[in-house]
């Protein structure tokens, strides 16, 4: 016989699997004497089972749980009808993987016309009773008949507009008793049938409702975006009611163990006294923060603190704790990993680090590349953000900042998306069938809810920066909004802070980096374990910057060409390659060789004393020179020319293909004097740096697109006589080094030969990339998109290194390299290099370092440590 049930007592927090998230925690801590009510979980293989065989509740099933149901009455003392001591319970998911209100909870099952007299007559509050009785109504209707919350919520409304009133905390016992009468009023009306008054039947059709809401939509959309396998099923839950409305000594809630936006320590959370467990997250009254509850009953406030340090301790993660106290008796009802924005994940496990609750070890593996990307993400400009002033706030419920323009519904949102545009979700509140539409959003404002909200949650979980409990919002159905006089029509322009719960009208410039501070501590551990270094790529003085903030060790590749760009410096290039003689190209060199100076002076200023890499020329001449007869016309003019001389010139030096052309290390072959005056400009930039600083520099040059050993050799001798004559004149002595790019086939078999002359070896994934297989990297994305449709390529080769072909070349090269210099040093530029994929093949090649875009170096420090780790 197959088992379909479990005990909260029987179960742990190993079997996810079979029980679900919510009911292996249930029974880890009803293991650890927890206060849990009492309990059993019927399996995600019993879901599974139903899914598959006709959506019927077998027997078999049906059997075990009333065993269950018996075993809970004999723990309780209460029965299901009983009419002195009647027992109750909510019908909760519980999957694998927590997806928040994507699945479907009942509360109160059991009660019918009998019980609720009896629960009246228990409680001594007829009015609580009656308000549970038409909650369990309300709620099988929706998910367990799937009535529309609508035709329930509108009885609602019409009693209290009879009697006066505003707040459902205003309505009487008998007004509870009259709605109860209407709510079943509808069960004839839609369903034509009777309210189920058989315990037992509300609780087989509540089961199979929970089993079936495993394939909503909402829940099939919550696992694509979040990857979330649709084999897994969802266990469901049957638990002891405990209730919050019994009076002002009881209440409910919803608790971090830490701060879910930014990690700080200390319970972070909200609760209602005198409510049940969904009106704290469906925002229909306002919440309390958890700290107001140290005061309104401190004894309970202290125990719940308590439990979640030692939940924290016991699960080694930050908690997300349901709760509920009745009459003053706490009852922890739900554990899980809490939901978390990235800044607030790196600065949990940093601080469980310290605190001696992870080790060094696990804090390495569970840092996840999504948390570093997303914690990059710019916020406002501080200087800008000044001037502006804003025109509504709410609650701060998940950090970041964000653009765009205003839509109400999810499906607008998602149109406007496909459009190309930056979308701002604004509602009211929030559901799970809103998922969509957050998911495609850069921001999501809800005038009601807190900051335990679906909005609230979902955004954070997302990192999608979100502002909530906008009480000066009033959205409209006609999809507009007001603020006072202000008027907020879709395609209306918003700034969101997420971090402060400001929004402005219009765009506001973001800052270009967030300077992470658990990102500095980060670095460290993360050096001490991984062999291989991490550098940038840069081309400003500003990249280099930005990649010492995200932890750069050095500069693996600093190109040059980007400085002749600029309008005037493209000039002055021009008439380099124009010149008609060897005096006048000096003459532009000796010009282009003070401002190249300079750009390298700021360079290693920006370095900071740290390794620096610097390419020479790359591109093809002709790159720089004027496209079209109008332009050669104004160039020609600029440069006291003839239009004749110009077009000549750059008809001359036009390539077919430049890529394999007239560039590289060809441009030192014959034009010696360009890479010469280069390397002037460095050794000169350095030495006038470490005067003026106490920066120690060994300029380290790379030469690019060498294929032959001889070819290196001449061109290295040439800059080295600059080099020579340079220190003479500054009257200083600087170590340096020469090296080359390896970015051609040929030059991975002639390794050895290159590396007799060669300092050290930089591979230019991109460029080996592209020759290694034929396949131009502008031109890739129709190809590659096709070879990975037809399973030809397994990935990207542009965006994972191509180990089979371009790695086999990388590894010959470095093995005929350090054969004859066995001191060789390696490097790998390229996007590539970063990829966590490249990194595992990188990892056993006995390289020095990779280089790659600063944004991307943190990620990169994190996947080799976690590769030395082995985890």
């Amino acid at each position: 016989m197959n088992r379909w049930v479990y005990l909260f007592s029987e179960g742990s927090k190993e079997q996810k699997d079979l029980l679900g998230g919510k009911g292996a925690n249930l029974a880890e801590m009803t293991k650890l004497g927890l206060p849990v009510p009492t309990g059993f979980t019927v399996t995600t293989e019993a879901c599974l089972y139903y899914l598959d065989h006709s959506e019927q509740l077998t027997d078999e099933i049906k059997e075990q749980v009333m065993t269950a149901v018996e075993t809970l009455a004999a723990k309780t003392g209460k029965k299901f009808d009983d009419l002195e001591n009647p027992l109750l319970v909510s019908v909760r998911s519980g999957s694998k993987f927590s997806m928040p209100g994507m699945m479907d909870t009942v509360l109160n099952l059991g009660l019918n016309d009998r019980t609720v007299v009896a629960l009246a007559e228990n409680s001594q509050n007829e009015r609580f009773a009656y308000d549970c009785y038409r909650r369990l109504l309300q709620m099988f209707g929706n998910v367990v008949m799937g009535m529309d919350n609508n035709d329930f919520e509108s009885r609602i409304t019409a009693v209290k507009k009879a009697a006066g009133l505003t707040f459902d905390t205003e309505l009487t016992a008998e007004h509870w008793k009259q709605i109860v009468t209407e709510y079943k009023k509808i069960y004839q009306e839609k369903l034509q049938r009777e309210f189920p008054q058989d315990p037992i039947e509300q609780l087989y059709l509540a089961i199979e409702a929970v089993f079936g809401s495993w394939n909503n939509q909402r829940a099939k959309t919550y696992r694509r975006l979040h990857d979330i396998s649709d084999d897994l099923g969802t266990a469901v839950n049957v638990q002891e009611m405990v209730f919050g409305n019994f009076g002002e000594s009881s209440g409910t809630g919803v608790v971090f163990s830490r701060n879910p936006s930014v990690g700080n320590s200390g319970l972070f959370g909200e609760y209602l006294i005198n409510a049940q467990g969904e009106d704290v997250v469906a925002g229909v009254r306002t919440p309390k923060p958890i700290q107001v509850l140290a005061d309104e009953l401190p004894e309970q406030f202290q125990q719940l603190k308590t439990i979640c340090e030692s939940l924290e301790k016991h699960y080694h993660d930050m908690q997300d704790v349901e709760f509920t106290i009745e009459r003053e008796k706490l009852f922890i009802l739900q554990t899980r990993s809490g939901k978390r924005t990235s800044k607030a994940a790196l600065t949990i496990l940093l601080d469980f680090y310290n605190e001696g609750i992870i080790d060094e070890k696990e804090l390495v593996s569970r840092i996840e590349a999504k948390d570093l990307e997303a914690a990059l993400h710019p916020n406002f400009d501080e200087k800008a953000l000044k001037n502006r002033e804003s025109f509504l706030s709410g609650l701060a419920a998940s950090p970041g900042a964000a653009t765009g323009a205003a839509y109400f519904t999810a499906e607008a949102a998602t149109a406007a998306k496909a459009r190309g545009e930056r979308v701002i979700l604004v509602r009211e509140e929030t559901s799970p069938e809103d998922i969509e539409g957050i998911a495609v959003s850069e921001a999501v404002i809800t005038s009601r809810g807190g900051m335990t909200s679906h909005a609230a949650v979902v955004a954070r979980g997302m990192g999608i920066c979100s502002v909530v409990g906008c009480e000066r919002l009033i959205v409209s159905e006609e999809n507009k909004a007001t603020v006072g006089d202000n008027l907020i029509e879709e395609g209306t322009i918003l700034s969101v802070n997420g971090t402060s719960g400001k929004i402005y009208f219009g765009e506001i410039p973001m800052e270009e980096v967030t300077n992470l501070v658990a990102l500095d501590e980060l670095h460290t551990i993360w050096e001490r374990h991984a062999a291989i270094k991490v550098r940038a790529n840069a081309e400003t003085p500003n990249d280099i910057k930005t990649g010492m903030t995200l932890g750069a060790v050095g500069i693996g590749l600093a190109r040059t060409e980007h400085m002749f760009f600029e309008k005037s410096r493209l000039l002055q290039f021009r008439q380099l390659i124009l010149a008609d003689s060897l005096a006048e190209r000096l003459e532009v060199l000796d010009h282009l060789k003070k401002v190249q100076k300079q750009d390298f002076k700021f360079m290693y200023e920006a370095a900071k004393g740290k390794a620096t890499t610097i390419r020479l020329l790359d591109p093809p001449l002709h790159e720089f020179l004027p496209k079209g007869a109008d332009e050669c016309r104004e160039v020609a003019k600029e440069l006291g020319k003839t239009f004749n001389e110009v077009k000549r010139k750059t008809d001359n030096l036009a390539e077919v293909n430049p890529m394999l052309g007239f560039r590289g290390l060809r441009l030192g072959v014959a034009y010696p004097e360009i890479y010469q005056m280069q390397a002037e400009a460095i050794i000169e930039a350095a030495c006038e740096v470490m005067k003026e600083t106490d920066f120690v520099i060994q300029p380290e040059i790379m030469i690019p697109f060498t294929i032959d050993a001889d070819e290196f050799a001449q061109v290295r001798a040439s800059i080295e006589g600059a080099i020579q004559t340079s220190l003479e004149k500054q009257k200083q002595e600087l170590d340096y080094q020469i090296g080359t790019m390896i970015e051609i086939p040929r030059a991975c078999f002639v390794a050895d030969e290159i590396a007799e002359h060669a300092d050290f070896f930089s591979f230019g994934t991109n460029d080996l990339t592209q020759m290694a297989l034929g396949l131009s990297r502008d031109d890739s994305p129709r190809i590659v998109t096709q070879y990975l449709e037809n399973g030809i390529f397994k990935e990207d080769p542009f965006q994972v290194l191509d180990e089979s072909g371009v790695g086999a070349l990388m590894k010959l090269a470095i093995e005929r390299g350090r054969r004859v210099n066995p001191n060789l040093k390696i490097g790998v530029c390229g996007e590539a290099a970063a990829h966590p994929k490249s990194i595992t093949f990188l990892n056993d090649l006995a390289i020095d370092y990779i280089s790659c875009s600063p944004f991307r170096i943190p990620q990169a420090k994190m996947t080799l440590a976690q590769r030395a780790l082995k985890v």
